[in-house]
């Protein structure tokens, strides 16, 4: 009798009859274990005996088990990942917490909280032509902090929230931070170039465009970790965010050249040398 691997035990016993199995099994305490256990394999492959019944839990494993999460405890949970920087979310919280703040100090300083005036944004530090090229470069880089309103901070933010969960866990919060700051000045740049009889620009959706050409980047190069199918579903998804948000700039007051700058520069410039470094790294590599 071969029973030296459980290959052979099983080949064994697979050709003995019922009774002899069932002989085995009842008088395992005779033989070598591996003997009875093989027998008894065997006879509930064949059917014949139940399978083990799954372990309970005992008294003391269900009186400990966790109930199940509240609405209130996700809520918090949410917030918490929004404002709180923890690994692997930091540079995205400390984004949205030093804009959410610069907001809220606008508005307890009296700005109205939904409709400031043009001289309000431009006392907080709002991209104005006249005084970015006349002494006041900074202005490229504080704009992005300024929004004007409520709505327009809310809109911005929820998509750099989005944006970054599936971004920052996989780029690093280095990486993250050098795309959307210089897809924001890019986008300053082109806003100031552009509307050469002067503006007032506010927000950060040009940086957030830079995030979506990074994403593109990712896409194209492989490095998310997604098969085709997922990596076709992602890129046609953020290919209509792009196209959705600019032609719903054409209609309205956003500062479309904005947009184009950001994700010109994380599309063609900023994203692929972040994926140059993640290469020498060896960060990210992707699956077909």
């Amino acid at each position: 009798m071969d029973i030296s691997t459980p290959e052979a035990a099983s080949a064994h016993f697979a050709q003995r009859p019922d009774a002899e199995l069932l002989y085995l099994a009842r008088h395992a305490s005779r033989y070598p274990p591996a003997v009875g256990a093989a027998a008894v394999a065997e006879l509930q492959r064949r059917g014949l005996v139940p399978d083990a019944p799954a372990p309970t839990p005992s008294l003391e494993a269900q009186a400990t088990a966790e109930p199940p999460e509240t609405w209130g405890q996700l809520l918090r949970q949410l917030g918490k990942g929004l404002f709180w920087p923890s690994p692997p979310y930091v540079a995205v919280p400390l984004l949205i917490d030093l804009t959410v703040l610069v907001w809220l100090a606008m508005t307890l300083s009296g700005v109205s909280a939904t409709a400031p005036t043009g001289r309000q944004l431009a006392a907080w530090g709002s991209n104005v032509s006249t005084l970015t090229l006349h002494g006041q470069p900074w202005r490229l880089l504080t704009s992005l902090f300024v929004h004007g309103g409520a709505m327009h901070l809310a809109l911005n933010m929820f998509s750099l929230w989005l944006l970054g969960l599936m971004l920052e866990q996989r780029v690093g919060a280095r990486r993250l931070l050098a795309v959307y700051l210089a897809s924001g000045l890019a986008a300053s740049l082109a806003t100031v170039w552009y509307h050469s009889s002067g503006i007032n620009s506010t927000g950060a959706s040009g940086a957030i465009f830079g995030l979506y050409g990074f994403m593109l980047v990712l896409l194209l190069s492989k490095k998310m970790v997604l098969d085709k199918s997922d990596r076709r579903a992602m890129l046609g998804l953020v290919l209509y965010l792009v196209l959705s948000n600019l032609i719903s700039g054409i209609t309205g007051n956003i500062d479309n050249i904005a947009h184009i700058g950001g994700l010109a520069m994380g599309l063609l410039v900023a994203g692929p040398l972040a994926v140059w470094s993640m290469q020498r790294e060896g960060v990210g590599e992707g699956i077909e």
